[in-house]
């Protein structure tokens, strides 16, 4: 029996896939769980249409995600901590701070694909912004003493 993944399946399959499995398999388990459907003539044209769409969709976040790294690769983002005379700073520099001073320079990035070691002392550092899958940009924290 061929059926279409429509989620990822352990030991089988990605979703989209298209796998052959035992009758007993797909019919108890898979297809009444959500997990796959049969692989019908008009399932596959659907399958097909919504590939190519997603790949549409793909193509134009890949473009606005390689002009937004362009704009960002080597841009210095500075950020205040509160810091003791030794300059280690009090608490430590977050995803969310980096992500206001990126907003104040006019760039709207999601928190949660900025990457960076843990910051506990004042100076420079590196941070990467994950835009899509491939696609990475490099920025410079200068987090000083507030």
């Amino acid at each position: 029996m061929k059926v279409i993944l429509t989620q990822d399946v352990k030991n089988l399959g990605h979703k989209d896939d298209i796998v052959s499995v035992k009758d007993g398999y797909g019919r108890n388990f898979l297809i009444p769980q959500g997990k796959a459907k049969l692989a019908s003539e008009g399932a596959l044209k659907m399958l097909a249409e919504d590939i190519r769409q997603r790949e549409f969709k793909m193509e134009k976040l890949r473009k606005d995600a390689e002009a937004l790294a362009a704009k960002l690769n080597g841009i210095t983002v500075q950020i205040a901590a509160k810091a003791g005379n030794s300059g280690k700073i009090f608490g430590s520099v977050t995803a969310l701070q980096v992500a206001n001073a990126l907003k104040d320079k006019g760039f709207d990035v999601d928190r949660r694909k900025i990457v960076f070691d843990d910051i506990k002392t004042i100076g420079q550092f590196e941070a990467n912004i994950n835009l899509v899958k491939d696609i990475n940009a490099s920025i410079t924290l200068d987090v000083v003493a507030d």
